[in-house]
């Protein structure tokens, strides 16, 4: 199963940096930004790299606020297997931009695309972004689109 991050970048007036991913696993749909985490990184130092590379943006570890982790099965696809760990950024430098991977675009907390996002997000993106720690897990139908079965915790915080 990969290890993987997952960064939602988030502005005070109540917006949510999402990237249209363009090309890989996941292509066609919004989602935050992170990907694999490379031998000797932790998960916040793999966040901001992948950050970085899939939209410019520079943050720093410490700044990173874990809010959970997502484990998601694909039982028809196991290669797609992942492990996720979340964060959520509020404080960064410089401006977004468009990269090979990811278009990056502002969308307002009250109306995300959700129907442009993976099947997921709706179940727990909303709980994150109030400020909850989750620990989710979800299977994929055959698919590989729409959830089967899942299971979330919500803490208040970690």
């Amino acid at each position: 199963m990969k290890q993987v991050t997952l960064c939602f970048v988030y502005r005070e007036d109540g917006h949510l940096l999402l990237g249209l991913k363009k090309r890989g696993f996941g292509t066609g749909k919004w989602n935050g930004f992170g990907g694999k985490i490379e031998r000797g990184e932790s998960p916040q130092q793999a966040a901001v790299r992948e950050l970085h590379e899939e939209c410019g943006l520079e943050a720093r570890p410490e700044d990173l606020d874990p809010r959970g982790t997502l484990t998601f099965f694909f039982p028809d696809r196991p290669e797609f297997d992942h492990y996720v760990h979340v964060f959520v950024l509020s404080r960064w430098r410089g401006e977004p931009s468009e990269t090979a991977e990811m278009r990056a675009v502002w969308h307002a907390v009250a109306d995300l695309p959700f129907d442009a996002m993976w099947d997921d997000d709706k179940y727990w993106l909303p709980l994150v972004l109030e400020g909850k720690w989750i620990d989710a897990t979800f299977t994929y139908k055959s698919d590989n689109e729409t959830v089967d079965t899942m299971s979330i915790d919500v803490r208040c915080k970690r």
